[in-house]
C-alpha cells in the first residue's frame, strides 16, 4: 500500500481547506499569517515541555463565526471535505487546548457574544461571551457568575468551561464537575448534516473540559450567585506554615462569606508587581475576597496571627489588578514576567489530612519550590488545590517531582501533557465523554489529538 509523504498530507489537507473556505461565502475569513499564528496558540509556554511539542503547530486556516447558523455552515463543511476543526475562545488555557494538532481550520468563537437572557440565579450566552463581560451586564440585577478563572477579564465562558477545573469561587461552589454548576449547553456536531443538540443537567458535564473534542459549544447555561461587594485583601505572614492554617480557618468559617483564599510562600509575592511593596521580604501571605459585612468577623479571626497590609473595594476596571490576578494560574504569570525558568504543578490535597501534606510537600524540594495553594470545596468537603511554582525544565525532573507527590496521597493533574486522559488526575478520559464523541465526531475531526483513546469508527459519516 503507497504511503503519501509528510509534503503530500500537507498538499491534499492544504487543497480541503481551501474547498471548505469556498463554501462559507459570508463567514469571516482570517487570511493573515500572522493573525493565524496568534490565533493557533494559547499559553501552553508556561510549560517548557509543551513550548517545545507545540510552538511549530500552525492552522491552515481561521473562521469567525458570528452566530450559530455560521457554526453549522463551517462544522458540514469540515465534515464533508474531512479537515480538521479545532474551537478556540480566548486562548487563555494553559495545555494547548486550542492548538491544532493536525493544522486544519481554526474556529474563533469570540464574536458569539450575545447575553441571551438571566433570571434569578441563572443567565444564557453565547460560548463566547467574556466572562467579564457577564458580570458587568448582570451587576445591577444582584447576580453574579458562581466562579471564574484568574483570566476573568480576557476569558471566555465557553472556553472556561471547555478548559475545565474551576477558579475564584470555588472555595463556596467547588469546580464546575460538582451536580448544578453547569445548567445546561448548545452543541454543533461535526457531520455532514451537523446536528445542534441542548444538553441540559447532568449531559451538559459531556462538554466540561473537553477541549471542544465533544461538539462545537455556542450557548451555555450559567448558574449564579448573588453578588456582594467584595474587598480585597493581603494578610502577611513570618511563616508559611501559619498562613496555611489561618487560610484553612478561613476557608471553614461558612459564616464568612468569601470569594477565594490563596496562601503563596515566600518569595511568591516579591513577584506582585502592585502588593510587593507593602509585603516584607521574606513573608507569605493569604490573598482573599471577603464580602463587605463580614470584614470585622474576618479581622477577628485573623487577629494577632497575620498583618493586613492591603485593603481595597474589588476594582476589576481597567488599569487595575483585582487580587484575583495574583491567584490561581496568575501566580505563575506572575514569576514568569520576570523568571522564564519556572514552571508549575496541578495538585490536589488529601481533604483529611491537608495540612500535614502540606507540610510533608513543602519540605520536599527547597528552593527548587515555592508553594501556592487555593482552598477548594471538592466533592462537598474543603481541601486545597496546589499549583506550586517550580525552578525545573525537564521532563524526567517533572515526571520525579508529580511522583512524589503522588507517592504522598496528593493528586496531580500534569499540566505538561496535551491530552484529556495524560492530563486528568485519573489518567483517563471520562467514559460519557468518549461515548459522545463517537456520537457528534465520528471522524474525529474535532480537535485532533487531544482526546489518546478515542478511535475513528469510520472515515465517512
Amino acid at each position: 500500500m503507497n504511503t503519501l509523504s509528510a509534503d503530500e498530507v500537507a498538499t491534499t489537507r492544504l487543497r480541503a481547506v481551501e474547498r471548505v473556505l469556498g463554501d462559507l461565502s459570508g463567514v469571516p475569513i482570517v487570511g493573515e499569517p500572522v493573525a493565524i499564528r496568534r490565533k493557533s496558540r494559547d499559553y501552553f509556554w508556561y510549560s517548557p515541555i509543551l513550548n517545545e511539542q507545540l510552538a511549530g503547530k500552525v492552522a491552515d486556516a481561521v473562521v469567525a463565526p458570528r452566530h450559530e447558523e455560521d457554526v453549522v455552515r463551517i462544522a458540514a463543511a469540515c465534515a464533508r471535505h474531512g479537515v480538521p476543526l479545532t474551537p478556540r475562545g480566548a486562548g487563555t488555557g494553559n495545555y494547548g487546548q486550542c492548538v491544532p494538532m493536525e493544522g486544519g481550520v481554526v474556529i474563533d468563537m469570540i464574536g458569539m457574544t450575545k447575553i441571551i437572557s438571566h433570571a434569578p440565579g441563572m443567565v444564557r450566552v453565547e460560548a463566547g461571551a467574556r466572562m467579564v463581560d457577564i458580570d458587568a451586564s448582570l451587576a445591577a440585577s444582584g447576580w453574579e457568575l458562581r466562579m471564574h478563572p484568574s483570566t476573568k477579564r480576557t476569558a471566555t465562558i465557553g472556553g472556561f468551561v471547555a478548559g475545565g477545573s474551576g477558579g475564584v469561587g470555588s472555595i463556596t461552589y467547588g469546580g464546575l464537575r460538582e451536580p448544578g454548576n453547569i445548567l445546561g449547553a448548545r452543541v454543533v456536531t461535526l457531520e455532514r448534516e451537523p446536528r445542534v443538540l441542548d444538553l441540559s443537567a447532568d449531559a451538559a458535564q459531556k462538554i466540561n473540559r473537553a477541549y471542544g473534542t465533544t461538539g462545537i459549544i455556542t450557548r451555555l447555561d450559567m448558574p449564579l450567585a448573588p453578588k456582594w461587594d467584595w474587598v480585597d485583601l493581603v494578610i502577611s505572614f513570618t511563616d508559611y506554615a501559619t498562613a496555611v492554617q489561618v487560610g484553612h480557618e478561613i476557608a471553614l468559617a461558612d459564616g464568612i462569606v468569601k470569594k477565594l483564599v490563596s496562601a503563596c510562600e515566600a518569595p511568591l509575592p516579591a513577584h506582585f508587581a502592585g502588593i510587593a511593596d507593602k509585603v516584607a521580604d521574606g513573608a507569605s501571605v493569604l490573598l482573599c475576597m471577603i464580602a463587605k459585612p463580614f470584614i470585622p468577623y474576618f479581622k477577628a479571626l485573623i487577629a494577632e496571627r497575620g498583618a493586613v497590609v492591603h485593603e481595597e473595594d474589588f476594582d476589576e476596571s481597567p488599569g487595575h489588578a483585582p487580587i484575583y490576578e495574583y491567584a490561581w494560574n496568575h501566580t505563575t504569570l506572575n514569576v514568569l514576567k520576570t523568571d522564564r525558568s519556572v514552571t508549575y504543578l496541578q495538585c490536589l490535597f488529601p481533604h483529611d489530612r491537608l495540612a500535614e501534606s502540606v507540610r510533608e510537600t513543602s519540605a520536599l524540594f527547597g528552593d527548587e519550590q515555592m508553594q501556592h495553594l487555593e482552598f477548594i470545596r471538592f466533592g462537598g468537603r474543603l481541601t486545597a488545590s496546589a499549583l506550586p511554582v517550580i525552578r525545573c525544565s525537564t521532563a524526567p525532573r517533572i515526571n520525579d517531582m508529580i511522583a512524589a507527590y503522588e507517592a504522598r496521597g496528593v493528586f496531580v493533574a500534569n499540566p505538561h501533557v496535551i491530552t484529556l486522559e495524560d492530563g486528568s488526575r485519573h489518567k483517563r478520559a471520562d467514559a460519557d465523554q468518549l461515548g459522545f464523541k463517537h456520537d457528534v465526531d465520528p471522524q474525529g475531526l474535532l480537535n485532533p489529538g487531544k482526546m489518546r483513546t478515542f478511535t475513528p469508527k469510520s472515515d465517512t459519516v
